[in-house]
């Protein structure tokens, strides 16, 4: 049975700002009682617990500075989760970079391998590392961030997609896999998202600033926001997906049917 929110211990990777802090937020307003952050930076890591501790002063919140992207910082975030609380019932793994569209010509040939590193080793790592904790526990929930360029060939984003869908691939595969563990894995995949620090570097950048600007024309829903993947991810954590694995969800305000 997948925990009560109200009883879990949260882990969140990558959690001090955008879509990684709005998920923190909704899910401690939703009545999580504690949750761990990691993330690199210890200054956003203050800045983070500060503000979720304003915004549900009955949480109990954590941070643990860590570079995630290795697998001594995400095998470090899991286990200090799992020491302060005594276990980990989620994770939701977002540390997975800020990589800019690029039409493939114009990238060094030198930078892909580690454009490719960054953003799937930071959301990947923290999944494996949790997996002993939650085999444990007889069950859990991981909620990893991709977008929906694994899902839709855009140009400029022939790097980043690839990437993506490799963690779109990764949480569809583990699902099969840790199902018997009682252990669920979906993916979230958001296209252009306002109000996150890509979003803002995006709108400096020629390139980038128009493919965005084009994608928005189409999101006739609006154009998602950090607390729609926020609210998703409270869904994703909570009893109420219980039946849900290996899914990878579009939150895009119908820029494309992914």
């Amino acid at each position: 049975m997948a925990r009560r929110l109200e009883e879990s211990s949260i882990l969140l990777t990558g959690g001090t700002a955008g879509i990684g802090l709005a998920c923190a937020t909704a899910l401690a307003e939703a009545g999580v009682p504690r949750l761990m952050l990691a993330s690199r930076t210890a200054a956003r890591g203050a800045e983070a617990i500060a503000a979720l501790r304003a915004a549900a002063p009955a949480t109990k919140v954590r941070f643990l500075a860590a570079d995630v992207t290795t697998p001594e910082g995400a095998t470090a975030a899991a286990a200090a989760c799992a020491e302060a609380y005594g276990r980990i019932d989620a994770l939701v793994s977002t540390a997975g970079g800020e990589a800019l569209p690029k039409l493939l010509h114009e990238q060094p040939i030198e930078t892909l391998p580690e454009t490719l590193r960054t953003i799937t080793s930071g959301v990947l790592l923290p999944a494996r590392a949790v997996l002993p904790y939650m085999t444990e526990a007889g069950g859990g929930s991981i909620v990893c961030i991709a977008s929906d360029a694994a899902k839709v060939a855009t140009p400029g984003e022939v790097t980043i997609g690839a990437a993506m869908a490799a963690i779109v691939m990764f949480c569809r595969a583990l699902a099969i896999e840790a199902k018997r563990s009682g252990i669920r894995v979906n993916a979230m995949t958001p296209s252009v998202v306002r109000g996150t620090p890509l979003y803002e570097q995006s709108r400096q950048d020629p390139f980038a600033s128009r493919l965005f600007a084009k994608a928005e024309q189409a999101a006739r829903l609006g154009v998602a926001e950090p607390g729609d993947l926020g609210a998703l991810a409270v869904f994703l954590c909570s009893p109420a997906s219980a039946r849900l694995t290996g899914q990878a969800i579009s939150v895009n305000g119908g820029i494309s049917a992914a």
